[in-house]
């Protein structure tokens, strides 16, 4: 018994001192940052008010995650709120995408659209499979056919990670769609899968340019040389970032990602922001000859729609010279496109929305009698049925997405990409987070996220009488204008009824 009171007292004097010596640290720590604060001269507040004026600091971090987890509602968040994920959640996990009670969306804000649906639905048995679309028949010696509706746009190994890489190619091979490279180049990882790939070629060329960074058409050959990589795509411009070249910092590039862009470890990879040989649209069409001479394949553009005066003289230009120096497809990015890293008045205030620069260009290929020859492929924050199908009825043949194959790997929209340090795994470089991203699981909500989006757009296409998705018109859509009205999306962009 003495024993164990001597044991007591013991550990009570020693809990005593510890907790004494932790008290007088912080003190100390207190006092460091409170001197520290206090003689600095570069924040004002931490100078007149050292220590507590820290916490500021540290709650405004803390609030965006509290605004997204307790305080935004279901539809207010942004760039995707709840709602939108919630169901891309579901659809990769495949359990129930049905909602009780009613829409939390809003059915009458200004530019969204409204499908109309025939009192003679199409019977679910009576439907029949959304119709395949051949890029470059024709005009290549590989011209390539897809049937689904949505595929993975562009995201560069660097920008996300191996098992993000790994995962996508893996799914997009189970859903049978392609899967864009991004332009961080073509890495074994991209390969591995099996899946059906778009090399796209960026202004930092990364993986097809010589030593003095000049287009190589060796390295083209080299590229196309592979049989799962069945387009290119030359980008000009980015809808996140129009007029910036692409920007991966110095802690993501590791030593195979230096290897495959032909840059240094450690060091930021920062793109040109336009092709150094690329000055008229007579440059551009020269570029994509030379192009699919070389690789055989289709060709194709991205870019963000800024001036329009480009298409017509690019559309002017073919004409001239013909349909055979005519792009094989064009993907149109939206300003509201994403990016890992990009400067906030490029994202805030340059570039077209898709909902503008969809219909414009769409009637202007019309218009120069085009249409046929040019396939559309639509980008930017299309990663719902509803909105899908809305860019099918404009005049998208394709439609891209990379943020939502994000959230169906598991993304939690934690706005880090532009660090190394993603939570979930997708865009950061650090084995400790790419841990938790499991390829052989995430592949499966890859697949099973495009097979949804094609789905659900089948659903829309059945409601309206029609018996597969690419058949939906402008004449099945409205568009909610001002004061809650709506008007038709064939009279709002009304198509071209002769050429020129």
């Amino acid at each position: 018994m003495d024993t164990l009171q001597q044991f007591a007292q013991t550990f009570i004097q020693w809990s005593a001192l510890t907790l004494l010596f932790v008290i007088g640290m912080m003190i100390l720590l207190i006092g460091i940052i409170y001197l520290v604060d206090r003689t600095q001269t570069t924040h004002t507040l931490r100078r007149n008010y050292p220590v507590v004026a820290r916490f500021r600091y540290w709650f405004e971090h803390l609030g965006t995650f509290f605004r997204q987890y307790f305080f935004a509602m279901d539809r207010e968040e942004l760039p995707f709120n709840r709602a939108e994920r919630s169901w891309v959640y579901r659809a990769a996990k495949q359990v129930d995408t049905t909602i009780p009670f009613g829409s939390t969306r809003q059915l009458n804000s200004p530019g969204d659209p409204i499908f109309l649906h025939s009192p003679f639905p199409i019977l679910t048995e009576q439907g029949t499979a959304t119709a395949p679309v051949t890029i470059g028949a024709s005009y290549c010696s590989q011209p390539y056919t897809a049937q689904s509706l949505i595929h993975i746009s562009g995201m560069s190994y660097g920008a996300i990670s191996k098992p993000a890489i790994l995962a996508l190619s893996q799914g997009a091979r189970m859903a049978g769609i392609w899967m864009n490279t991004g332009e961080g180049g073509l890495s074994d990882h991209h390969l591995s899968g099996d899946c059906d790939l778009v090399f796209q070629i960026g202004t930092g060329k990364h993986g097809v340019s010589d030593a003095d960074g000049h287009l190589s058409d060796e390295k083209l050959r080299t590229i196309a040389a592979q049989p799962k990589v069945r387009m290119f795509e030359i980008k000009l411009s980015q809808g996140a970032k129009p007029g910036k070249g692409g920007i991966l910092p110095g802690d993501k590039v590791t030593a195979e990602i230096a290897r495959i862009r032909g840059g240094v470890v450690g060091q930021t990879s920062i793109s040109p922001n336009a092709h150094r040989d690329l000055h008229s649209v007579t440059d551009l069409l020269h570029m994509i000859q030379r192009v699919r001479q070389v690789t055989g394949k289709p060709v194709g553009i991205k870019l963000a729609v800024g001036q329009l005066h480009f298409f017509t003289s690019l559309f002017r230009e073919i004409q001239v010279q013909g349909p055979e120096v005519a792009p094989d497809f064009i993907a149109l990015d939206s300003a509201d496109g994403g990016t890992g890293a990009a400067p906030q008045p490029l994202l805030d205030y340059v570039g077209m929305p898709l909902s503008e620069s969809l219909p414009l260009v769409v009637n202007l290929l019309h218009e120069y009698d085009l249409r046929d020859r040019i396939k559309v492929i639509a980008s930017g924050k299309l990663m719902i049925p509803g909105k899908v199908a809305w860019a099918i009825a404009t005049g998208a043949d394709f439609v891209v997405s990379a943020r939502g194959f994000m959230f169906a790997l598991g993304c939690i929209q934690a706005l880090q990409c532009n660090k190394n340090t993603c939570p979930t795994g997708i865009t950061t470089h650090n084995p400790a987070l790419q841990r938790g991203l499991v390829p052989q699981d995430k592949a499966t909500r890859v697949a099973n996220f495009a097979q949804e989006i094609n789905h659900g757009v089948s659903l829309i296409a059945h409601a309206c009488g029609v018996p597969q998705p690419r058949a939906l018109t402008r004449d099945h859509v409205r568009i909610i204008q001002y004061h809650g009205k709506s008007v038709p999306l064939s009279e709002l962009h009304a198509l071209p009824r002769t050429g020129i």
